[in-house]
């Protein structure tokens, strides 16, 4: 404040208002006189009131204010740049999980594609099997059935030659041998 006093009226004596008004400097009917004389009582009345320490006091106020906004902007940049890195280190994690899932459900799809081809084929080859089985039945079933019938022509057959060539005790004694025989090959 000092400084500013100083230094206003140095420039008030080197600016020699005087040149520029009529009659001596240091008069009261001099207006430049009493603009120094009002400018200087105002200068004082400030430093009386400690005005300039006042407005110190406020500016540095508002700096500190500015230099708190500062900082708590600081520590929001740098919370949010972590959170951002966390967001993303997350980003990454899900993203390498949802990979992992994916080859996981391509693999599964594989295997679960290859057991169906075995699946498949076991069934087929079942069935095929059971096909064959059926077959190789009906065939035994259709040899059965010629045989019985060729067996029961034969008899018919036989029957009728034994009646017309053998006589009755010869019938007698063949039905004997022919019961004991079908009784040996049953058991």
């Amino acid at each position: 404040m000092r400084k500013l006093i100083l230094s206003s009226g140095l420039a008030a004596v080197i600016a020699s208002p005087a040149l520029a008004a009529t009659g001596p400097f240091f008069s009261l009917r001099n207006t430049d006189f009493v603009v120094l004389l009002g400018f200087l009582l105002f200068l004082a009345v400030l430093a009386y009131f400690k005005v300039p320490g006042l407005l110190g006091g406020l500016l540095d106020k508002r700096a500190q204010g500015i230099r708190d906004e500062l900082d708590e902007a600081r520590a929001l940049r740098e919370e949010a740049q972590t959170l951002l890195a966390s967001y993303e280190r997350k980003q990454k994690e899900v993203a390498d999980q949802a990979d992992k899932i994916v080859a996981n459900a391509r693999t599964e799809a594989e295997t679960a594609a290859v057991q169906a081809r075995k699946d498949l084929d076991a069934t087929i080859a079942r069935r095929m099997a059971s096909a064959e089985e059926r077959i190789a039945s009906a065939q035994a079933s259709a040899v059965k059935d010629v045989r019985d019938r060729a067996a029961m022509v034969a008899v018919a057959a036989a029957r009728d030659v034994i009646a017309q060539v053998t006589s009755a005790a010869d019938k007698d004694r063949m039905i004997d041998e022919s019961i004991d025989e079908v009784g040996a090959k049953l058991h």
